[in-house]
This record gives C-alpha cells, sequence and structure tokens, in this order.
C-alpha cells in the first residue's frame, strides 16, 4: 500500500524531474519527504514566491520543467508572484499546491481557499486532484501542457485527505514521460516559404526580431545559420538575448533605435509584439514596413496588434531551416550590405560614447561605471541575473550578452525581487557556471533572505548591489512636491549581511575601488563561498525608461 504523497514523488521521478523547490509544511510534508527518499533534491527557500522564481531560472537555462511545492492556503498564495511572472515570461513551472481536505470544504475548514482559482489566470493549465490513481496521468498531462506550442507555467491543486488517502500501488498507471525531443514543430507551408522569400529578396533594409521562443525550441544554431546566409541584422528581445553571440558581425546593438525606424521588412519569429518591442508599431517603427510574423502559438498570429503581410504558426527551429534553404540564390548577405554598413558605422560611433560614460571616475558611483566593472569581471557563458528598475536599464545598456539562457531579469511583467531567487535556481540548474546575480537594493531586500539558500545548499553565488539609499525617486527629493513618497531605504551596511551567513562581504564608495572589491569576491565564490558586494551609486543617476504615463488613454 501507499498513500496519495507517495504517488506524487514517484510521479515526479517517473517523469524525470531531479530537483524541486519548496518550503515545508502540511499538507505537503509527506510529499516532500517521499520525494527526498526517492532521490529528488529537495531546496527548501526562505518564502514561497522565491520557490517559484527559482523554479522559473531553472526551467530557463535547463529547457525543462521547473518544480515548486508549497503547503495550503498563505503558502500556496506565496507562489502566485513567481507564477504570475512564469506566466507573464512563457516558462514552464510545475507549481504544487496543498490545500484543505476535500471533505472539510465550506464548513470553515483551516486555510480553506479556492486555490484553483487564483491559478486559472495565470496558467495554461491548472487542476485539482481528487484521487491519488490519477496522479501520475495529472502531473504527466500538466507537464504536457507546460512544454508544448507555448511554453507556460501549470498549477495541480493537492487536497490533504488525497495525499494520505491509501491505495494499492499496484493499481496505479504511470504514464510514459513526457518526451521533451518530440514536442510538436509544425513548419512553414510552401506558400508561406515563397512569400516570405520574396519578401526577402525585395527588402532593402530589413531587420530580424526574435524572443525567447527561439530558446525554448532551441533555434540557436539554426537561428546563426539563417542570419549569416542572409546577412540580416538582427535583435532579440531582453529575454532573447544571447541566442547568438551578441558581438557577431551581423549585430549592431547600439543602432536599434534607427534599425527599427527605418527598416523596410519586419521579421519577427518566437516573440509577441506586446510593449517590449513597441508593438512593432509607428513612432518607434516604420509605418510602412511590411511585417513577417513566425510563432508557435496561433494566438499570436491571429491578435497581432500590426497587420501582418505573411502570417504563420510554426516552430522556430524548423522555421529557420526552412528558410536558410529557401533563400539560397535568392539571398545573401551582398543583398544587405549597404544597409548593414549603414548600422555598423553608427554602432561603432555610439559604442566609442557608451564606453567613454561606462568609464566614468566620478564620485559618487555612476551606475554605469558598476555595470562596466561587472562586465569585466564575467565569463563568457556566465549566467547573469539582474534586478532592480535603474539597474536593470543601464545592465541592459551595459553588458552584453554571449550564451543564450544565460540571462535573465525582471521580465515582461517587471517583478521585483527576482534577483536571488534567480542566482539560486541559476546556480542550481547550472553549478558550473559564474552566476552573478546585480541587484538594485530596494529589489535586494525583497527575497535577499535567499542568499541564506545558497549558503546551505552549497551554490555559491556572487551578488552585486547598486546602493543608491532607496526605490527609484525624483533627483530632487529634496522637494515634497516632486519627490516620490517612501522612496530612502538608507545605506545599511550589506556587505555585514554576508558575512553574519558565513559569506564574504565588500563595501564600496570610490570607482577606483570596484574591481579590486569585485576580483576579490570572485575569488571566494570559486573557493565556495557565497559573495555579496555592495557598491554606493549615485541616487540621483537615471536611466531612460517607459513611464506608465505614457499608456494613458
Amino acid at each position: 500500500m501507499a498513500i496519495g504523497s507517495d504517488i506524487v514523488a514517484k510521479a515526479l521521478k517517473h517523469e524525470g524531474v531531479k530537483d524541486f523547490f519548496y518550503i515545508m509544511g502540511g499538507p505537503m510534508l509527506a510529499v516532500e519527504k517521499a520525494c527526498l527518499n526517492e532521490g529528488l533534491r529537495g531546496i527548501d527557500v526562505r518564502h514561497e514566491q522565491a520557490a517559484a522564481m527559482a523554479g522559473f531560472a531553472y526551467a530557463r537555462l535547463k529547457n525543462q520543467i521547473g518544480v515548486c511545492m508549497a503547503a495550503s492556503g498563505p503558502a500556496t498564495t506565496n507562489l502566485v508572484t513567481g507564477v504570475a511572472h512564469a506566466w507573464a515570461d512563457c516558462t514552464p513551472i510545475l507549481a504544487l499546491g496543498g490545500a484543505a481536505p476535500v471533505s472539510t470544504w465550506h464548513r470553515g475548514a483551516f486555510q480553506d481557499t479556492d486555490q484553483l482559482a487564483l491559478f486559472k489566470p495565470i496558467t495554461k493549465f491548472a487542476e485539482r486532484v481528487h484521487h491519488p490513481k490519477r496522479i501520475p496521468e495529472l502531473i504527466n498531462l500538466a507537464i504536457s501542457q507546460a512544454m508544448t506550442g507555448r511554453t507556460s507555467p501549470v498549477y495541480l491543486d493537492l487536497p490533504g485527505d488525497i495525499l494520505y488517502q491509501e491505495i494499492d500501488e499496484k493499481t496505479v498507471e504511470y504514464p510514459d514521460p513526457f518526451d521533451y525531443s518530440k514536442r510538436a514543430r509544425p513548419a512553414i507551408n510552401s506558400n508561406d516559404v515563397k512569400a516570405i522569400v520574396e519578401l526577402m529578396a525585395s527588402a532593402k533594409q530589413p531587420v530580424l526580431v526574435t524572443g525567447s521562443g527561439v530558446q525554448w525550441s532551441e533555434a540557436d544554431r539554426e537561428m546563426l545559420a539563417f542570419v549569416e546566409a542572409s546577412g540580416i541584422p538582427f535583435y532579440t528581445t531582453p529575454q532573447g538575448r544571447g541566442v547568438i553571440p551578441e558581438d557577431h558581425k551581423y549585430s549592431y546593438l547600439t543602432s536599434r533605435a534607427a534599425a527599427f525606424k527605418d527598416a523596410d521588412l519586419i521579421l519577427v519569429v518566437g516573440t509577441r509584439m506586446n510593449y517590449v518591442i513597441g508593438n512593432a508599431a509607428p513612432p518607434r517603427w516604420n509605418a510602412g514596413a511590411k511585417v513577417v510574423r513566425i510563432d508557435i502559438d496561433p494566438m499570436e498570429i491571429a491578435t497581432a496588434p500590426r497587420r501582418l503581410d505573411v502570417g504563420v504558426v510554426a516552430d522556430a527551429r524548423v522555421a529557420f531551416t526552412q528558410l536558410t534553404e529557401a533563400i539560397r540564390g535568392k539571398v545573401t548577405p551582398a543583398s544587405y550590405e549597404t544597409w548593414r554598413e549603414r548600422l555598423r558605422s553608427r554602432n561603432v560611433q555610439k559604442q566609442a560614447e557608451a564606453e567613454q560614460a561606462l568609464s566614468n571616475n566620478d564620485s559618487p558611483i555612476h551606475p554605469l561605471r558598476l555595470c562596466k566593472e561587472v562586465r569585466d569581471i564575467l565569463d563568457r557563458d556566465a549566467v547573469l541575473c539582474v534586478d532592480g528598475q535603474e539597474t536593470l536599464n543601464y545592465a541592459r545598456q551595459a553588458i552584453p550578452q554571449y550564451t543564450a539562457r544565460h540571462r535573465i531579469n525582471s521580465g515582461a511583467y517587471g517583478t521585483m525581487g527576482v534577483g536571488m531567487p534567480f542566482g539560486l535556481g541559476a546556480k542550481a540548474a547550472c553549478p558550473d557556471k559564474q552566476v552573478v546575480v546585480l541587484h538594485g537594493d530596494g529589489s535586494w531586500g525583497m527575497n535577499s533572505m535567499e542568499f541564506d539558500t545558497c549558503i546551505r545548499h552549497n551554490l555559491p553565488v556572487l551578488v552585486v548591489i547598486s546602493q543608491n539609499g532607496g526605490w527609484t525617486g525624483d533627483p530632487d527629493k529634496n522637494d515634497p512636491v516632486k519627490a516620490k513618497p517612501g522612496r530612502e531605504l538608507g545605506y545599511p551596511r550589506y556587505d555585514k549581511f554576508a558575512e553574519c551567513f558565513g559569506g564574504h562581504g565588500e563595501y564600496v564608495e570610490k570607482p577606483e575601488d570596484i574591481a579590486p572589491a569585485l576580483e576579490r569576491a570572485k575569488k571566494a565564490v570559486a573557493a565556495g563561498k557565497c559573495a555579496i558586494v555592495c557598491v554606493v551609486t549615485d541616487w540621483k543617476a537615471r536611466a531612460t525608461t517607459t513611464a506608465f504615463t505614457r499608456y494613458a488613454t
């Protein structure tokens, strides 16, 4: 005989799950213990929100399901923010929430909450288990839903009486595990291939814009082959960075605005046409440009905010392979040489200007100078997790990306507090990679205790905090009319926080001291210690971003 909790653990192992993020608590205690007994690694965090966020980072880096679990009531509701973030960023995590026993519903039972209703709007699939015999079936179905089509989070509600119900294990059937290699990969039909090639052949100034869909499709090499065969300049969303190294000869990062404004053909692959790319609409984009869109999700094609000249439901890897073959003899790098040279020359000029700004020697330290120093200590395949408003914007400008999936940030949802959980999940997924978390001091405070989790589980990460004394606010903080309320956070010594938990701490106030402090911290991490480098930065510095008032109608 077995109980439902045992079946959950066996089903997860059967599906190939090796790690999960959680906080202990009823009615999930038996599940967690059974998972550990089955050989899964359980990483217990300090807040359930962080469990979901760590699962997010784990999923992105491993290109497979990330798993988090929580006890009932407030423990499961704490998962909501992390799951919503995964929903906004199309990332597959399986959230398992313990729930009040079915037999006590509507009787004022302890932690009796309709958790399923909370998760339905922020998941691709959300269901409640009503019999332990169906647990393997539903876990398999949930993972399949999460990993096929547009990847997304899923949720299973696990009532306590189901988890502790006894069952003859011989009656339980385990479906074949979801096979990641056999995900459906729809192709572009021949007519659409022809239409796209004709548009490319007639274009003079095309751009390719991609997102994380290319990464989930594992289309890195196919995209590179297409770019090099066609000579098309490419740009990615923040979540899709590194799919081709950003020092590639057809990458012109600082010419993005000019490329978008003047492009006569926009080829959008594996990303939503949302606010992140200005909906591919004027004035940011050329109103007269032709638009081709390729996406795995039919709804993305059906609801495109701009008229499509060609809209295709297809897998990115297959699509790039088809197009690379189809353009042979019709589109070559010579086709767009004049366009690329225009973008390249602008890029060279802008990069020189940017490097000068990055080398700012002023005190207090400008955040761009901090970003430069972080950039210079990163391994080429380092995982960089960025969290915070000003910090995020400056890092986006200053730190290039060379490896797919290795750049994770606050994303389309703009979630604060993701940095430390992302670092935790990233190091669990890629123990042999350098993992650096670049935080603002406001975002750092939200999940800072996950630094303790990293130490307890021997997951050494390097945390760099840009400490400007508070949240983003008006430069004139002494003006009561202009200043934003609740901005001030002061200047506590976060380096001492690291030391308190047995980590390595550094505190920096002068620009010339940043590099030596980072090098010492990097050595400490290489020796197995977690480290925090706290750098006091100029509270008056402001990076360009979109104001919420821009969304008003």
